[in-house]
């Protein structure tokens, strides 16, 4: 991406940043790249501009009426930006689903300002951990809202989960990251200080207590996944024989 791209061009100064979503879901079918994949493609580009502090997944209900490929998961990506950017930010999205778009699927995608996420949109992300939605609610609401949601091809179903994912991420307390600083590099048994200098705030064991230092354990080559809780990013751990072990928090 060049200078001269409306992305790069909506760049702001840094005291006139806001926090910024995009949200993606249903664009993946059985046997291809996921979502989350596709969200940290967009965030690698957005980076080029714009500072992205994550990508989070929220785990959506999974119910035998809600076509979904294996999770019913969605995506979002946080970004630093000018209020302006939000246009440029959600045509990259639109070009980067295009390009990536498999047959079958039924992508969609929100995106909003964290600080404009109305307590509908929030209460909208809840309803769709636990109950069955509408494409209609969805467009609806997100109209009232003046939240940006977009179908873009298939049956456009993925636009529940599009801003069922703006209002969980606005929350700051939901989902885990996908992709945060350096913990994506972790992928193999780590030390406390290398992931806290990765881009975690906090390592705390599930009754509450801080840990300041120790051995995390990665099995399978998979990086820890911290969770966001009230503006911090923190990696949930259980104590076991041979050291820490992260805890998988939906």
């Amino acid at each position: 991406m060049d200078g001269d791209h409306p992305l790069c061009l909506a760049q702001s100064h840094p005291s006139c940043t806001v926090s910024l979503l995009i949200a993606l879901d249903d664009t993946d079918m059985p046997g291809t790249r996921g979502t989350g994949r596709l969200a940290r493609g967009l965030a690698d580009a957005i980076a080029l501009c714009h500072p992205v502090t994550g990508v989070t997944r929220h785990q959506l209900l999974v119910d035998p009426a809600i076509p979904y490929t294996s999770h019913n998961s969605c995506a979002v990506v946080h970004v630093e930006a000018g209020p302006g950017a939000l246009e440029a930010l959600l045509a990259l999205a639109r070009e980067a689903m295009w390009e990536e778009f498999i047959e079958g699927s039924d992508p969609g995608f929100a995106g909003a300002a964290v600080g404009e996420v109305s307590p509908a949109v929030v209460a909208f992300g809840q309803d769709a951990k636990r109950c069955v939605l509408t494409q209609e609610r969805a467009l609806s609401l997100a109209r009232n809202a003046g939240v940006r949601l977009e179908p873009l091809g298939g049956t456009g179903s993925g636009v529940i989960g599009a801003l069922a994912g703006i209002g969980l991420a606005a929350t700051g307390c939901d989902g885990r990251y996908l992709q945060r600083g350096r913990i994506r590099e972790l992928a193999r048994d780590c030390t406390v200080a290398e992931v806290l200098g990765a881009g975690v705030d906090e390592v705390v064991t599930l009754d509450g207590r801080s840990v300041a230092a120790g051995r995390i354990l990665c099995p399978g080559g998979k990086a820890p996944k911290p969770c966001p809780v009230r503006g911090r990013v923190v990696l949930f751990v259980e104590e076991t024989d041979g050291g820490l072990r992260p805890i998988k928090r939906d």
